[in-house]
């Protein structure tokens, strides 16, 4: 099955090579390209789009906007956010409103693909020292609300999704949860899919964040 991309950027350069980049390798389509956030949300209501690689800065709407407008749509597309610095704010922001992941816009062809591949697969691309650093910027600016907050969320949870939950946040994948937990892979996605549900979050990474916020990773 072909995967349907849609690449965001206000430089048509950028658009031109990732298309160039990601056009001709198999199960992968560009489908649409948009110079803003606004035409992202135009493209992806015209006709549907598994996934985008989305800048994050651009003129009209910007990629942070257009994401939180996209996850929160009937038929969210996978995201990936697109960005020049390492684990700043923008990237952050972009991640607790549903980013999928995201990629350093010098980042080599290949590990692009292997992002996209990743994500497409319903796991974050993110590097576990990244997905630390991301998580330490929002826990050292939380405030007692949001401690309170969270626990009453993880308080929803079963004593096996809560350790499920841990293992999220520590950047475990599905395969080495269930070698932790003695469960099968199948059984870890169900019980991923429930705290995604129970939690009201769109990707492992806010799992993450509310765990620690919570104070229980």
């Amino acid at each position: 099955m072909t995967a349907r991309l849609l690449l965001v950027d206000d430089d048509p350069l950028v658009r031109s090579g990732l298309r160039l980049l990601l056009g001709g390798h198999r199960g992968l389509e560009v489908a649409a390209e948009a110079a803003n956030g606004r035409e992202a949300l135009e493209r992806c209501a015209e006709a549907p789009i598994d996934l985008v690689l989305m800048d994050l800065r651009m003129p009209v709407m910007d990629g942070i906007d257009a994401t939180a407008a996209l996850k929160g749509a009937e038929r969210a597309p996978a995201v990936i956010v697109l960005t020049t610095f390492d684990a700043d704010d923008y990237v952050v922001r972009a991640l607790a409103v549903g980013a999928d992941g995201f990629l350093l816009k010098d980042t080599p062809p290949e590990q692009i693909v292997d992002a996209i591949e990743t994500v497409l697969d319903g796991r974050p691309a993110l590097s576990p020292s990244v997905t630390a650093a991301l998580i330490k910027q929002v826990v050292d600016g939380r405030d007692s609300d949001r401690t309170t907050a969270a626990r009453r969320s993880v308080e929803t949870l079963t004593a096996r999704e809560r350790e499920v939950a841990v293992c999220l946040a520590r950047g475990a994948s599905n395969a080495e949860i269930g070698g932790e937990l003695y469960m099968s892979v199948p059984t870890v996605k169900a019980h991923i899919s429930r705290i995604f549900t129970k939690l009201d979050v769109a990707n492992r990474v806010q799992v993450a964040i509310l765990m620690h916020d919570a104070g229980l990773a």
